[in-house]
């Protein structure tokens, strides 16, 4: 039986994680070690671990089912074999780097703002995993931020003003700020906006959190300008440079992270030089393995 060994990367949370091969079928007590240190640091760090695509899949698939996100409302061509598999790239579906103007660096732009993966539906993301198959010269590293952290820094009034409150978080939200606003009916329905509270206890760890993100678009009962202006606030809270942990990449990297406790976002780049990372993400759902025990 392997043992997980952690190192701390960020004084609130993140690790570096050894002494378990990802690439190979996990067994429950791998998993549950997993879920034990992910309700300790919410980000775990998987170095010098190349995995093919169905590696990664059957890694994600150990602890719940897949979540497709935004390819549901896109329904795109797509370069890579799995529908599971996402690709965050700037590589079209032809394989040639994206032009500058091109869909696929909308979506590129818009991993840039801070945002927890698949908050805009019900049921949302779990735990997401990105792997890093081609990086570029400068940039592009991906930024964490502990929403747990942010919490317990609230001042005590806030605290008490965002009990009961809830956002709702639309998938689109993010697309209609960076200026695309060319979507069907269809579309701005494929998935209706879901609604969670502010304040909020992670069932793993039983740490209390402040959940907002970018897709957070307004607060249920307020009027649109004052929660808008609420939510920023909010935001600029809960990504203060210390609460935030910046992973610098290195190909066969593998960073696991919950997206119901931290936020992150994506650094500039040359988006003229190639760069490939493959994401699996698993849906927070009952029948999902996500306990340490």
């Amino acid at each position: 039986m392997s043992s997980l060994e952690l190192t701390p990367l960020h004084p609130l949370f993140a690790a570096e994680a050894r002494g378990i091969d990802i690439r190979q079928p996990l067994s429950p007590s791998e998993v549950k070690q997993i879920n034990a240190a992910m309700n300790r640091y919410a980000v775990l760090v998987w170095r010098g671990q190349p995995l093919t695509g169905q590696q990664q899949i059957d890694f994600a698939k150990s602890f719940g089912p897949l979540d497709l996100g935004l390819k549901k409302v896109f329904k795109r061509p797509e370069r890579l074999e799995d529908e599971r598999l996402i690709d965050i790239s700037n590589v079209d579906a032809e394989g040639k780097v994206a032009r500058r103007d091109s869909p696929k660096n909308l979506s590129n732009f818009a991993n840039q703002l801070w945002h927890s993966d698949s908050s805009f539906q019900n049921p949302r993301a779990a735990y997401s995993m990105l792997h890093a198959l081609v990086l570029p010269s400068w940039g592009g590293n991906t930024e964490f931020a502990d929403l747990r952290a942010a919490y317990d820094a609230l001042p005590e009034r806030t605290r008490s003003e965002i009990e009961g409150l809830c956002a709702e978080h639309y998938a689109l939200h993010t697309r209609i700020l960076l200026g695309d606003e060319a979507y069907t009916d269809d579309q701005k329905k494929a998935i209706p906006p879901a609604v969670w509270p502010l304040a909020q206890t992670h069932p793993g760890s039983g740490r209390k959190l402040l959940f907002v993100g970018v897709h957070a678009r307004e607060i249920i009962g307020w009027p649109v300008a004052e929660g808008r202006m609420f939510l920023s606030d909010l935001l600029e809270h809960a990504t203060r440079r210390e609460f935030v942990y910046t992973h610098e990449w290195q190909v066969g990297d593998l960073v696991m992270w919950d997206n119901r406790s931290t936020l992150h976002r994506g650094r500039r780049y040359d988006i003229g030089e190639r760069r490939e990372l493959r994401r699996t993400t698993i849906e927070d759902v009952p029948e999902a393995t996500l306990m340490a025990a």
